[in-house]
């Protein structure tokens, strides 16, 4: 299919999107009369991969690229070549269409590559060796053209089989859980504990080939007449790969009490795979990854370093994992002895901190273990097997996501079993009770004293985990034979940093995604320019050493970062209220993907990944009467009483969806459609209302900031990918839109009563002026930047540019224009990009002019801020480091977006 017809229209496409584009300088009049262009450029798009490498060892990968509005129709379709034009097999599917029906975003899957590919319209090349499915049988069954892995549809095992050509090298997968029902925190004692295995519910096949197939299985864990703890695998397969991958997201629903001793307590969260060995224990091999891409290199039954040498070249063959020739060959006071020889059949690493692992075996259940190493930080890679076949195993931020464990198991025998235990049952049991025990906070009011303490939100029992989740993801291969050291390395390297496929920053600005104009490729053209990019350059760097500093890792906290800094004691307030981790507060999530569309950094993505992957499953309720609502900032994830829609918030999870098609993301995105129902079940102004109060699903309270910027960013996102209810979610976009526009004083009036039924705001009689700093900074300037490229709605765009020309005004124009001020103010600095946007779009020089007065000269940082760190050591910190006292992740998130904002619109207007 050929993309649609366009030639004739692009020079006065280019013409009107260059008069949109600096709009400002027209004058307000001309601007808003000119054209809205779509530049329908839809020329082949050059992919490369994040980091040096390629695919490596990973099965495959697949990424999102954005087109321009009209570039092609929903049914074209896309073919991928190499360097040398030699055409590369990809699956195509839509990933989100613009409102005209064409597309918007695809995602393209390959299991091959190692250099640049491009992408372009035309007929996908069909892979030698292709995935299959077949789900007729008892089984789902899914052959890659190498391997062939039966898949469970009832039961405790998921993967019956995995199998390369006839040889079958592992079985039995499953899940395994185990919980302590009591904790002593003194005194462990005598442990009592209960195994449950995962218990399948539903198995949907969402993909089924050529390139790439996708298997779900939903279930919860099950032992006797009790399930809990949900889980949701996805099993990804790729065309000729030898390996497949599985993203596993468990959602705590258990009880733990503050204050009490029993509970559901988890001891043990793994995956666990049986491995058939069936070469001689001199052929059998374990490979167990530690430090970069060292490994542990032995054999069940070592010929190494014997009394009596069988001989270098039988030596030699043990340690590359070749079979060995017959013992008859070797030297005979070996070969009559090797009755005499240990076998090893256990090994176990344990990484129960981010800053060491250890490593030990033992011959066989019921006998001392010994020491077979350590180190620092374990890759969370291993391998079992022989040279008949063996399994390799890995999962990723195995180190950064601790306590994580590694299990072989019986080696020696005619079954092995691996178990990739995603929290080590030798680490202390998951411990997520509140903190503490109210501190006498039982009325609002005594809560609100706290509040103007500690900055903590408290209230009896909302400070609870019930309904978080945690995502996990791990890779296992099916080797014909002991892999060699450099195959080995290949494969360390996949679960160490999963390769995938990007576009430039090039397409993502020209097809006018994510908020159209307000990001650009780094210019530093000027000393201004310059400065600004080094200033971006620092903040990101120190975060991400300040990770590293402060051990910011562990399996619910990895990914998230703190909020506020304590100049005296040099450390962050890691253990005070809400100034603790900071649950997306003022969208660092945003500043971090806008610096990576930008850039296209890799340090960059992978951070912002981290922190998706956090923020969408740990900060945010996925089951129970919160669902749907995430927690403000606090000593931990869940437990400050505030539970907000904003933390929720669609926009932060769109960018890695989009970017990477995962489909664990999209499910996240799909669960927060219906999220305007939990206005129904909490009163965010509980403790400060002073009249009765009942919500009323026909005029609910709901802001025009942080209430409407979370929904109408799910409501978009479901639209856009023509989701289950996208019509449902295009009627709300636009009849919110209309709501707030037609209010007496647009985004200023603050709230509107919102119909849950028909899902509109009812118009206010009376004008009322109620703005809060808070509105615009999760997300809204980016999303209205959004909406009003896809929306013709100009009653909509006048109610947004006016809030944006007056937030920063001076009182006496505020009041000149609305009939009162908008009263005390803060986060000017960060506003500036609504200066900036409102100055593209109406043309308004003056407003222009301030978005950088503000942004150098208000509140937050400035040219005179110090730009540097302090060194700090012993005994003023508890590790040497780094310090900017400085610097808060408030300011830091508002700087970011409205340094990289400013700079795209106006960057050419610099003072």
């Amino acid at each position: 299919m050929s993309p649609i017809p366009r030639r004739s229209v692009l020079k006065a496409a280019a013409v009107a999107g260059a008069a949109a584009q600096f709009s400002w300088a027209l004058g307000a009049k001309d601007a808003q009369a000119a054209p809205r262009a779509e530049a329908a450029d839809a020329d082949p798009v050059t992919l490369d991969w994040l980091e040096d490498g390629g695919l490596g060892a990973a099965p495959g990968s697949t990424v999102g690229v954005p087109w321009p509005k009209g570039a092609y129709e929903a049914d074209q379709t896309f073919a991928l070549t190499d360097a040398d034009g030699k055409a590369v097999p990809v699956q195509t599917w839509p990933l989100a269409y613009w409102p005209d029906g064409s597309l918007k975003w695809t995602a393209h899957a390959v299991s091959s590559g190692s250099g640049k590919l491009t992408l372009a319209a035309g007929d996908a090349a069909v892979p030698d060796k292709m995935v299959t499915v077949d789900s007729n049988g008892g089984t789902v069954d899914v052959s890659t053209g190498v391997i062939t892995v039966k898949i469970g549809k009832d039961g405790s095992t998921l993967v019956k089989s995995v199998r390369r050509g006839s040889t079958e090298i592992a079985r039995n997968g499953r899940l395994v859980l185990i919980r302590q029902p009591e904790i002593e925190d003194e005194d462990q004692g005598t442990v009592k504990t209960e195994r449950f295995d995962g218990a399948i519910g539903e198995v949907t096949v969402e993909q089924d080939g050529p390139v790439r197939a996708v298997v779900r299985i939903d279930g919860k864990h099950r032992k006797g007449s009790r399930s809990w703890l949900p889980f949701s695998i996805r099993l990804y397969f790729y065309a000729g790969a030898d390996s497949f991958r599985m993203v596993h997201t468990i959602t705590y629903d258990g009880t733990q009490e503050p204050g009490k001793a029993s509970g559901d307590f988890i001891r043990g969260l793994g995956v666990r795979f049986s491995v058939p060995m069936r070469d001689e224990a001199y052929d059998r091999h374990i490979r167990i990854g530690g430090e970069g891409k060292g490994l542990l290199r032995e054999a069940v039954k070592g010929i190494t370093g014997l009394r009596r040498d069988p001989g270098a070249a039988v030596q030699a063959a043990q340690y590359a994992g070749q079979k060995l020739p017959d013992p008859s060959t070797w030297d005979q006071r070996v070969t009559t002895r090797l009755q005499y020889i240990p076998e090893w059949g256990d090994y176990t690493l344990a990484q129960l901190s981010a800053d060491g692992f250890t490593l030990r075996k033992r011959t066989k259940k019921g006998y001392g273990w010994i020491g077979a190493g350590g180190g620092k930080r374990a890759s969370g890679f291993g391998y079992v097997g022989g040279a008949s076949g063996g399994f390799s195993f890995g999962l990723r931020d195995f180190w950064e996501k601790h306590p994580a464990q590694l299990d072989i198991r019986d080696a020696h025998t005619d079954e092995a079993e691996v178990t990739l235990w995603l929290w080590s049952p030798e680490a202390q049991p998951m411990d997520l009770r509140f903190y503490h025990d109210g501190m006498g906070q039982d009325t609002y009011a005594e809560q609100l004293e706290g509040l103007n303490i500690t900055y903590e939100d408290y209230e009896p029992e909302f400070g609870t985990p019930y309904g978080i989740a945690r995502t996990s993801e791990l890779l296992f291969w099916a080797n014909e034979s002991t892999p060699s050291a450099d195959a080995l390395a290949r494969q360390v390297d996949a679960v160490r940093t999963l390769p995938q496929l990007v576009a430039p920053p090039r397409q993502l600005i020209r097809a006018k995604v994510f908020g159209p104009g307000l990001y650009s490729e780094p210019d530093r053209s000027t000393p201004a320019k310059a400065k600004i990019e080094d200033h971006l350059d620092f903040l990101f760097t120190y975060y991400k050493d300040q990770v590293e500093q402060r051990r910011w890792y562990g399996f619910w906290d990895y990914g998230d970062i703190m909020h506020t800094y304590d100049t005296v004691r040099h450390v962050w307030r890691y253990d005070i209220g809400g100034y603790a981790w900071d649950n997306s507060e003022l969208s660092p999530d945003l500043w971090l993907w806008y610096a990576y569309l930008r850039s296209g950094r890799a340090d960059i993505f992978r951070f912002a990944e981290a922190m998706t992957r956090h923020t969408g499953e740990v900060d945010v309720y996925h089951l129970g009467k919160w669902a749907g609502l995430g927690t403000r900032h606090g000593v931990q994830h869940y437990a400050d009483s505030a539970k907000q829609q904003r933390i929720a918030n669609t926009t932060y999870r769109r960018f890695y969806y989009f970017l990477t098609a995962d489909e664990r993301v999209g499910d996240l995105m799909h669960a927060n459609v219906d999220s305007d129902e939990t206005f129904l079940v909490l009163d965010p102004l509980r403790k400060v209302r002073t009249d009765p109060y009942t919500p009323d699903r026909h005029a609910l309270s709901v802001g025009f900031g942080t209430d409407w910027s979370g929904l109408v960013s799910a409501w978009l996102t479901e639209w856009e990918r023509k989701g289950p209810k996208w019509e449902k979610a295009k009627a709300r976009v636009l009849s919110t839109m209309e709501g707030i526009a037609a209010q007496p004083n647009g985004f200023v009036q603050g709230s509107g009563l919102y119909d849950l039924d028909t899902g509109r705001f009812a118009v206010a009689s009376t004008p009322v002026v109620s703005v809060s700093h808070l509105s615009a900074v999760f997300g809204l300037n980016e999303l209205c930047a959004e909406l009003i490229h896809l929306v013709d709605m100009p009653k909509f765009n006048d109610a947004y540019f006016d809030y944006c020309r007056y937030f920063n005004a001076t009182k006496a124009e505020q009041k000149a224009r609305y009939g009162s001020d908008f009263g005390t103010l803060l986060l000017f600095q960060g506003h500036s990009r609504l200066d900036a946007y409102a100055a593209v779009q109406t043309g308004d020089a003056a407003l222009a002019k301030r978005a950088w007065t503000k942004f150098y000269g208000s509140d937050g940082y400035t040219e005179s801020s110090p730009w540097k760190t302090e060194a700090v050591s012993g005994p003023m910190a508890l590790v040497a480091g780094s310090e900017a006292s400085w610097v808060s992740s408030n300011d830091t998130a508002l700087y970011g977006l409205a340094a990289i904002e400013n700079l795209a619109m106006l960057g050419d207007r610099m003072p």
